[in-house]
């Protein structure tokens, strides 16, 4: 395997409060040297197999990160805010993600 090296990146460098697919590929092309081309494909490529597992129903599991875990919801009974009207919700699939004990402790400094 390749040595690949440790990514740098703040908070404070990102224009928006959210990292985006395309400032990840700009990291990649900076601090890896891949091209611009390869680094967004290498991007899309890996939330292409992530959704692409999720919707299969598989757990992801990235290690020292986090699990992507789809959970059924079960019909219930909700209600319109505005109106007060009961309305069904329907059985649905939803995403959860649970953080790895080593990605909270980073996170608590």
């Amino acid at each position: 395997m390749a040595n690949i090296p440790e990514i740098e990146f703040a908070v404070d460098d990102l224009e928006t409060p959210a990292l985006t697919k395309a400032q990840l590929s700009e990291l990649l092309f900076e601090q890896i040297g891949l091209n611009k081309r390869e680094s967004k494909d290498m991007v899309d490529a890996f939330f292409d197999l992530v959704s692409d597992s999720l919707i299969r129903g598989e757990d992801v599991k990235i290690s020292g990160f986090g699990n992507f875990q789809i959970r059924t919801k079960a019909p219930r009974p909700g209600r319109n805010p505005r109106t007060g009207e009961t309305i069904p919700i329907r059985a649905r699939r939803v995403v959860t993600f649970h953080a790895s004990h080593k990605l909270k402790e980073q996170i608590q400094g």
